[in-house]
């Protein structure tokens, strides 16, 4: 039985020409690009054209390209960074509830050293409250923080719109835009963000390499001490074949991206008609059109998430109940509690996302599959639905 994997926003497998570029990176070309003999200043014109090319892609005129060790470490840098370095103007950072936790716990971090969070909502379709960000500035404000495109539900944030408020305030804006890296056109110039992260596993480039786009005017204090890799922001030995392969990940994702996000539109749209004709009680969360093309999270009502993902696993079929990085936790998305949905539904949430190997068969087979299980589940449910919509204990 063929695997199908839904799972795309959890990571990608890497592109065979991804592959192609990194190989001699780990044996011919193998240098460390901080020595001084002529093989490693071979390594070390890789690494910077890498960063030049990145940069040309992100139309990072006015920053600097650091690479990270993925999107995590990026996070942490712009997050931590830029707090560290500018507590003595202030102490008060935002962001919003339905940040990735690479984002949300550096913040819970901060509160350690008299840092002050404000957590700024978002309304049903999952866009942040942009009046409640105006609000929520104080004179002591140093940072704003709020992602690209959401992790779970693909919804498209009105991150140009924060930057210009951030920017009229003298407030740094920073932006995970891990997921829609790939996904989307990014200009930098255009969005005026003053840090951005992005992550080389998303876009079918290497796990373990991310970058930080920080804008020339940013003071940031580094985290990792020794060396003075990464224009002293990151000090370790650069992974050279990683940050190759994220270039290359990069240029193949932008050059195909209007043939991808049309076809795997049609796909999700395909996905979602057939599963919300054939489940009862289910409906896709967020902005229907506001959103990544390959992103459709589902709430399926009186079904527990993690019984439908084992299940579904049983059938062959990967998918999520939300972030990667937060599975095994019993408790419902925050995401999906920011945006208003029930505590006891929010267990029902499921993520499905598309990627280049998803094909027309793949769809099918899910559309077959998963109302047959939420039927069998539905049927082992605690809980049953009547006539008056209340939700009563079985016998």
């Amino acid at each position: 039985m063929r695997l199908i994997y839904p799972d795309y926003n959890a990571t990608t497998p890497i592109d065979q020409q991804v592959l192609e570029t990194m190989m001699p990176f780990f044996m011919e070309k193998f240098a460390n690009p901080s020595s001084q003999y002529s093989s490693a200043k071979e390594t070390r014109k890789a690494v910077e054209e890498s960063r030049t090319r990145i940069a040309e892609r992100l139309n990072a005129k006015n920053g600097n390209i650091i690479f990270t060790g993925g999107g995590t470490e990026a996070n942490n840098l712009a997050i931590k960074g830029v707090a560290f370095a500018n507590r003595d103007k202030g102490k008060h950072i935002i962001v919003s509830q339905i940040e990735h936790q690479a984002v949300l716990k550096p913040c819970k971090y901060l509160k350690n050293f008299g840092f002050k969070i404000t957590y700024v909502p978002v309304g049903h379709d999952g866009i942040v409250d942009v009046k409640a960000i105006k609000k929520a500035i104080k004179r002591n404000t140093i940072l704003i923080s709020v992602m690209y495109a959401n992790n779970v539900t693909g919804v498209i944030q009105p991150v140009e719109e924060i930057a210009r408020i951030a920017r009229k305030r003298g407030i740094y804006f920073h932006t995970d835009a891990v997921q829609a890296a790939g996904k989307m056109r990014i200009d930098i110039e255009r969005l005026g963000v003053d840090l951005l992260t992005i992550s080389g596993h998303k876009i079918y480039g290497p796990k373990g390499v991310g970058v930080l786009y920080i804008h020339k005017d940013v003071t940031i204090d580094s985290l990792i001490h020794s060396g003075g890799q990464e224009m002293k922001l990151r000090a370790g030995t650069e992974s050279v074949a990683s940050i190759v392969g994220l270039a290359k990940a990069l240029e193949i994702a932008l050059d195909n991206i209007d043939e991808e996000q049309e076809r795997a539109r049609k796909l999700r749209d395909t996905l979602e008609q057939g599963l919300l004709a054939s489940i009862p009680d289910c409906y896709v969360t967020g902005h229907r059109e506001r959103r990544l093309f390959n992103t459709s999270n589902l709430i399926i009502k009186y079904v527990e998430g993690e019984s439908l993902l084992a299940y579904l696993n049983f059938a062959g079929i990967c998918a999520s109940s939300g972030s990667a990085c937060a599975s095994g936790s019993p408790e419902p998305s925050h995401i999906m509690l920011a945006m208003g949905v029930p505590r006891e539904f929010a267990n029902g949430s499921l993520r499905l996302s598309l990627g280049k190997f998803t094909t027309e068969e793949d769809i099918y087979r899910v559309i077959k599959e998963l109302p047959e299980i939420v039927k069998k589940l539905r049927r082992l449910s605690p809980v049953e639905r009547v006539k008056d919509g209340l939700l009563l204990e079985t016998q």
